[in-house]
């Protein structure tokens, strides 16, 4: 039998983006209903709990660093942002229907400790970033699946996405026009992600031989716990990773912040106007980026940040980043799923399934007002003695650093990535 490709395909929003609630009318894709129907398992959604989503954020965070390091690795300058919470989510979807040697592969590479109970946790982790959406943050991860009309898919694998991601599959006819199925995924993303990714599927990317593409898009838009004063954005100079210099709009905040300073790096956290998104920003030494991005963990900076009188200087930054993610994914273990040795019969027998692309693209915008994605942090002085009055602690982001936008009830990563090039 001729050996067909089953495409997952990734994408992430800008970080200032808002996703639709996580709900099944939104993981449905209602709003762009398929011509052909859709396939679904009758199962509700089960019900989750908070502590149920640390596995899902665990796995998500260790994907994520693994994917930044080696993307960092090879892209030594200019910008990179990566979603890892997209890219954890739509991978664990498609793990659901893998079998044998290549789920174990999907399970080493995506770090999944328990996998009977990572498609729940993932549904909690879902549910809960969800819930931080307010009349002023917007925040949503969507799934969708487009499956080929007429291809009978196993029942196990419809339950867990109906009862763990909200999801069916959306039925088209890749075999007599990939085009119009192109577009219809294309369309379904442009809307979840409100026109920030209007085309993330290229001209051929979609051919007669897919089968099912699998689509996780993150939208998040979140104004600033302590805005940027518009008035106080003046041009500074920023060296860039190739060593040029430029003249940036750097913006200025003199606030009392979350701080940290370890080996090789100052960090601080500006929070969002919500109980859970910050971003974290690392600024390592002159001339050590590379090796700074080998080794961080954001987990480690967050437990030593204080409150600091700091006059903080950012440049303004709106980056876009597109990967094929499947030779980074093959170098981190997963092989299999990407020959015609693959096994995803747990997602249909009738034809042989195999990953032929895995693509993400993310984009960010930061400005005075806030950002694409973030966690908010409230800064509190304890009671006590007057201490003697210090001068603030000037830190100007005047050179390439990192920055990681990170959910604090779940501890997972939406995004991380690195200004070497803040400029247009």
């Amino acid at each position: 039998m001729e050996r067909r490709n089953f495409l997952a395909l990734l994408s992430t929003p800008a970080l200032i983006a808002v996703i639709q609630a996580c709900s099944d009318k939104s993981n449905n894709g209602a709003s762009n209903p398929p011509t052909a129907g859709v396939a679904r398992s009758n199962l509700a959604r089960t019900a989750t709990s908070p502590d149920d989503a640390l596995e899902a954020s665990s796995a998500v965070n260790a994907l994520g660093m693994d994917l930044f390091r080696l993307l960092a690795g090879n892209q030594p300058v200019g910008n990179l942002v990566l979603s890892p919470a997209s890219i954890a989510v739509a991978l664990t979807m498609t793990a659901a229907g893998a079998r044998a040697a290549t789920l174990s592969e999907m399970v080493a590479t995506v770090h999944i400790d328990e996998p009977a109970t990572i498609h729940h946790a993932m549904n909690a982790m879902l549910v809960e970033l969800a819930s931080r959406e307010t009349d002023k943050v917007a925040i949503s991860i969507a799934n969708s699946l487009w499956a080929q009309q007429g291809v009978a898919f196993q029942q196990p694998f419809l339950d867990v996405l109906a009862a763990e991601y909200a999801a069916g599959l959306n039925l088209v006819d890749y075999k007599s026009n990939a085009e119009a199925a192109r577009t219809e995924i294309n369309t379904w993303v442009g809307n979840e992600t409100k026109g920030r990714i209007p085309q993330l599927l290229g001209k051929g990317a979609t051919t007669p031989d897919a089968r099912l593409t699998l689509v996780n898009a993150v939208y998040m838009k979140a104004p600033w716990l302590q805005t940027f004063a518009a008035a106080g954005t003046v041009d500074g100079p920023f060296t860039t990773a190739d060593g040029s210099v430029k003249q940036v709009p750097m913006m200025v905040l003199s606030e009392t912040l979350p701080y940290t300073s370890g080996d090789g790096f100052q960090a601080i956290e500006l929070a969002y106007d919500s109980d859970h998104l910050t971003m974290l920003i690392f600024l390592p030494e002159k001339d050590t980026l590379a090796e700074f991005e080998q080794t961080f963990v954001v987990g480690d900076a967050t437990s030593y940040l204080s409150p600091t009188k700091v006059v903080l200087r950012l440049p303004r930054f709106d980056i876009t980043s597109s990967f094929s993610l499947a030779d980074a994914l093959q170098h981190l273990g997963m092989n299999q799923a990407f020959t015609t040795r693959a096994d995803f019969s747990g997602i249909t027998t009738e034809e042989p399934l195999m990953i032929g692309a895995v693509i993400h693209q993310a984009n960010i915008t930061v400005d005075e007002n806030g950002t694409e994605a973030a966690a908010a942090t409230a800064v509190a002085t304890g009671a006590g003695a007057m201490p003697e009055p210090q001068p603030p602690l000037e830190l100007t982001f005047d050179r390439p650093f990192v920055f990681a936008i990170r959910d604090r009830g779940t501890e997972a990563i939406l995004f991380v990535g690195r200004i070497g090039d803040p400029t247009p």
